[in-house]
């Protein structure tokens, strides 16, 4: 199961385009108050980290993520990349630029979640209910977005 939820928003940096560019080039500090992120570690462009999303009848669901930051001529780039060996992760990908000290960030969060086969009608009801609560949190988590990356401004 695929579930995906977009968020584009623009943010103005406090400080110069110089340093708004800088911020816009290190989620180490740019995603640092980002709540639902845990374990947030940045290692040269590897970005990896888990998401926590409460899933009604699932509970907390920790979902985790590694992404590959590329530099763009006016900021930088989010590429997802594969997680293997997990029954759920999340595929974060995004791109930011700053003109000026104005940042403009365009998000992407794919959530995979292997569900076992729905081959009776309560199995299929269950999915449905899944990815409905699932596909709301998601949504709800990238609504929550600008505000938790302001936070790090």
């Amino acid at each position: 199961m695929q579930i995906e939820a977009e968020q584009a928003f623009t943010l103005e940096f406090p400080g110069t385009p110089a340093s708004a560019l800088i911020f816009l080039r290190d989620p180490a500090r740019s995603l640092a108050g980002v709540r639902f992120l845990r374990d947030l570690h940045v290692s040269g462009p590897e970005v990896r980290a888990v998401l926590v999303v409460n899933v009604p009848m699932l509970g907390e669901t920790l979902l985790p993520l590694h992404s590959r930051l590329m530099y763009t001529p006016q900021g930088a780039r989010l590429e997802a990349q594969p997680v293997e060996g997990e029954r759920a992760w999340i595929e974060l990908s995004g791109e930011g630029q700053a003109e000026g000290t104005l940042l403009s960030y365009h998000f992407r969060f794919t959530a995979h979640i292997e569900m076992p086969s729905a081959e009776k009608w309560g199995g299929a009801a269950f999915e449905k209910m899944v990815r409905a609560s699932a596909g709301r949190t998601l949504a709800r988590l990238a609504r929550e977005l600008p505000e938790s990356i302001g936070r790090s401004l």
